[in-house]
């Protein structure tokens, strides 16, 4: 356009840029507010520009529109702005918009070269900073943890000092005096330290000292629950019936071995991983090295016994004591094995390996050696609660809670388990099965064949009145006696409202623990609580007992899949004379034992076992109702803490 041309025909334009997502509506837009007198032309970008709100790189359109009058322009004005368009003066004369040209592209050039040194600037800090910023960042987290420590203080009366309440344990007692006298004395402070125990109403918290070895299986009993301030901690026997239960569903030397060496060497390289920050998998593997160490040694241990190397057997211990009658024991017309020498020293002799009757000898053994454990595991439990009961002073629990289940759970499942003992002593073939139901059906009918001992069925008449008699004493007894310990202990007397706690009823009526009772005794729901208690203990030692067949089940799913790996692919592949099919089989058995047997067996067999402790262990004397003791350190900040 030549120069005055515009003022001669009367036309104006405007120049600017757009999205060029909008660019569409707002031409619309400009056409419907003109009334179509005016001309948009638009051309499109060559690079995307920077939005200097959103900082994104967008698509934009430049655009002119021509138009004639000052309202049309006005309304064209607003158009823009209300699309956010930028607008941008360009002048009529070719000298001036060359004159413009160059003095932008100067200005862009000086920006240029103003944000790359910037640029440079910013990073030069930067850089330096890096080398401060860990430990920065480590001094403003401890500074924040202490002033949020100092936030829960109160100021003494005179305002000259502050108090304090805590938790701490009674062998750092000295130990905390000591440091507070020697700050006292470091600071110059005129006011010395007073440090003294206090009563306390509420509970206190929970600690348990353990060490890197013993720390997982702690975390594995908190994960059910925490424990009550002083009860007895199921983790000292967790640290051997945890992974020796395991082992007994896991039982393989073989797979063993592939453990320990996996455990060994997460510890050999302890150091160095516990510096590194690990992925979710190998972080819960690396916190569980030691329980993988032990669960490792008991596989190889019960794998000896069930004489199981990769589901081979071998003779390490001498010869077998059995021969078999034909040329084959798998034979389908074979009658058995005969027995010729001594029995087999250690474990399952070899001989029952591919014999017709495996399967139900190592049956049999595996589910009555899992009843075993179980039953003993369950006294276990119980005897813990009488120590607990015991060491809170609760005789009422002792009474009326520890014995009937002692008598309940050994006249049903621990004479069960004499049965097996003896039958296995005596080679007796009586049917424990046929003995057990009609104990119940028909206690009084004679044994015949499966009397396995003189004196038998007045025995079990016995223990089935003493099961019985061990329901009611445990249900009935306990809430009346609390009910007539709580008329006389509060009666005449006016108390606040505190806790209830039903371990110490048997403390003396004016001690700590017996003020600390609910003046509003309610009788129904202490009955009821102990109504479900005793159902519940009744009804869980029938299925806890048969939860423990687990054991069996899973060491026979094991073994099992061991054979058929063993002999279906392994040995399959070795019948070829071809070396590549030989290689695929033992890749083939190699990818299935170390994916299936001791990754997917493995932790499935580590799961069971945790709810065999956590269900029918714990749940014998274990409340895990109580809360950690959470000591301000600085070693336990984490880059989550605020």
């Amino acid at each position: 356009m030549r120069p005055g041309m515009s003022e001669q025909s009367g036309l104006n334009y405007i120049s600017g840029i757009i999205c060029q997502t909008k660019a569409l509506i707002f031409e619309r837009m400009l056409f419907r507010a003109t009334r179509g007198n005016m001309l948009f032309n638009q051309a499109p970008a060559n690079e995307g520009i920077m939005d200097p709100v959103t900082s994104e790189m967008v698509e934009k359109v430049v655009f002119m529109v021509y138009f004639s009058g000052e309202q049309a322009r006005k309304k064209i004005r607003k158009i823009c702005e209300a699309f956010g368009a930028n607008c941008y003066p360009v002048p009529d004369d070719i000298t001036k918009q060359r004159q413009m040209t160059r003095e932008v592209l100067s200005r862009l050039s000086e920006l240029e070269a103003t944000l790359d040194a910037g640029i440079r600037h910013r990073n030069s800090a930067l850089s330096s900073i890096s080398l401060h910023l860990p430990k920065w960042t480590n001094l403003v987290r401890r500074e924040k943890a202490v002033y949020d420590t100092l936030n829960m203080l109160n100021f003494d009366v005179t305002k000259k000092c502050l108090v304090g309440e805590g938790w701490c344990p009674i062998f750092a007692k000295t130990k905390i005096h000591e440091v507070l006298q020697r700050a006292t004395y470091d600071s110059n402070s005129q006011v010395g330290i007073i440090f003294h125990t206090m009563d306390a109403v509420e509970s206190p918290p929970t600690f348990f000292r353990t060490n890197k070895f013993t720390n997982a299986y702690q975390e594995i009993v908190d994960a059910y629950g925490v424990a009550r301030y002083q009860e007895a901690n199921p983790a000292v026997y967790t640290v051997v019936t945890f992974p020796f239960l395991f082992a007994v569903m896991f039982g393989d030397w073989g797979h063993g071995i592939c453990l320990l060496l996996g455990a060994l060497v997460l510890i050999a390289q302890e150091s160095k991983l516990s510096n590194k920050k690990l992925g979710s998998f190998m972080e819960m593997l690396f916190g569980g090295r030691y329980i993988l160490l032990l669960m490792s040694l008991f596989s190889i241990y019960c794998g000896l016994i069930y004489n199981e190397f990769f589901s081979v057997p071998f003779h390490i211990f001498g010869r077998s004591a059995y021969k078999c009658r034909d040329t084959t024991c798998s034979d389908a017309h074979s009658v058995g094995l005969i027995k010729y020498r001594d029995p087999y020293p250690f474990g399952v002799d070899p001989s029952w390996r591919g014999s017709r009757s495996e399967l139900p000898f190592l049956n049999s053994l595996k589910m009555k050696m899992s009843i075993l454990l179980g039953v003993a595991q369950m006294n276990v439990g119980i005897i813990l609660s009488y120590f607990n009961a015991r060491y809170f002073e609760s005789s009422l629990d002792i009474r009326y809670q520890f014995v009937p289940q002692m008598i309940f759970l050994n006249s049903l499942f621990g004479y069960l388990s004499l049965l097996i003992v003896i039958k296995w002593c005596t080679g007796s073939q009586a049917d424990l099965y046929h003995v057990m139901i009609y104990m119940f059906l028909s206690p009084t009918d004679n044994l015949g064949e499966n009397q396995l001992f003189w004196g038998q069925r007045p025995l079990q008449i016995l223990l089935l009145l003493l099961a019985l008699i061990a329901v009611p004493w445990m249900l009935f007894p306990k809430p009346f006696i609390l009910k007539r310990l709580h008329i006389e202990r509060f009666q005449g007397r006016t108390y606040g409202v505190l806790g209830i706690s039903e371990m110490d009823v048997e403390a003396e009526p004016d001690s700590a623990r017996a003020r600390q009772h609910h003046e509003d005794f309610n009788f129904s729901e202490v009955f009821v609580h102990q109504m479900i208690h005793s159902i519940e203990f009744v009804l869980g030692a029938v299925s806890n007992t048969a939860s423990y067949l687990r054991l069996w089940a899973l060491s026979l799913a094991h073994s099992e899949l061991s054979t058929v790996f063993y002999e279906k692919v392994l040995l399959l592949a070795w019948g070829y004379e071809n070396v590549i099919i030989r290689l695929v089989g033992l890749a083939v058995f190699a990818f299935a034992t170390a994916f299936i047997l001791l990754m997917m067996e493995t932790l499935s067999a580590f799961l069971h076992a945790l709810r065999l402790h956590w269900v029918e262990f714990q749940n014998k004397f274990y409340h895990g109702d109580g809360y950690k003791f959470k000591p301000f350190s600085f070693a336990l900040l984490n880059d989550d803490d605020e």
